[in-house]
């Protein structure tokens, strides 16, 4: 009898330990899958506010409209070309807000349209690096790039690069504005000098 007393209380004890464990871990993945769903409601809204402009790639999708839906890039003026609508300005508004234009303007020709747009590719907003870096050339502007960012995209430094002197170049009204960018003092923590980057901007790495 004491054996078997003794085999049930270890169990119960088994089971106290175990249940606190299995507790924790449903709040681990409770706290992960907030974080992913966190993390993925910034990114939509990022995307939402995405101002789109020439040169990008859109995905139109008219419903059961085969003819008005397919991948268009913005021109250079701005624009984009639509069967039925003709040119219809895209470059200055964000997807959505295009979406509902193109649905107020299909209205003359279907019955209740359902449109949507996604940006496909990001053409407009691109950035430069040049210099002692693995990676030169152009690169895709993402909101709220800084330097840093930029130079790690960039896959690092040649052996040459002479760290000190980086800086970016930049058109402020007419002129060309530098800012200089200390890579040492960057990754320390100076937050001055990790300059939110512009499209169009230069980063040089002598």
């Amino acid at each position: 009898m004491k054996l078997q007393i003794k085999t049930v209380a270890a169990l119960f004890v088994v089971a106290m330990v175990t249940l606190p464990a299995q507790a924790a871990d449903k709040n681990k993945d409770h706290d992960k899958a907030a974080r992913v769903a966190a993390s993925q409601s910034t990114a939509q809204q990022a995307d939402a506010q995405y101002v789109i402009g020439p040169l990008d790639v859109l995905g139109i999708n008219v419903w059961h409209e085969g003819d008005l839906s397919g991948p268009l890039q913005v021109r250079p003026d701005g624009k984009i070309s639509l069967p039925l609508l003709n040119d219809v300005q895209a470059a200055g508004l964000t997807a959505e807000q295009l979406a509902a234009d193109l649905t107020e303007k299909l209205k003359k020709f279907l019955e209740l349209p359902r449109v949507t747009v996604a940006v496909n590719q990001i053409n407009s907003k691109r950035i430069f690096i040049v210099g002692e870096v693995t990676r030169s050339g152009a690169m895709t502007l993402t909101p709220g790039m800084t330097v840093l960012q930029a130079l790690a995209q960039a896959g690092g430094f040649s052996e040459f690069a002479d760290t000190k002197k980086i800086y970016v170049m930049r058109t402020e009204n007419g002129q060309t504005v530098k800012y200089p960018v200390n890579y040492k003092n960057l990754i320390k923590g100076h937050g001055s000098q990790n300059v939110t980057l512009m499209s169009g901007d230069t980063i040089v790495v002598p």
